[in-house]
């Protein structure tokens, strides 16, 4: 299953995540591998997230975007009568 459009951000899964046992004992013993090498632990998990993130957008990146154009930008949208 492909998801297209917004992520939808979990407080619990993150939370989850960042205090998992497993994370802390990877961490604690040094058994992690350096970024971009999920190739070479686990393939499918890797070709499923690249899929994913390439699919998907964070729900914060509107609002990131908005901001690298500027306030000007934002302002000729809601002049236009885009409204937000």
């Amino acid at each position: 299953m492909v998801r297209i459009g917004f992520r939808v951000p979990s407080l619990r899964k993150r939370l989850s995540a960042r205090t998992s046992l497993r994370r802390a004992v990877r961490h604690r013993l040094g058994l992690k591998a350096p970024r971009g090498w999920g190739w070479l632990t686990n393939p499918r998990k890797a070709a499923c997230n690249r899929i994913y993130s390439r699919t998907t957008r964070g729900c914060l990146v509107v609002l990131a975007m908005a901001t690298a154009a500027g306030l000007s930008g934002l302002g000729l949208l809601l002049a236009a009568g885009g409204g937000l």
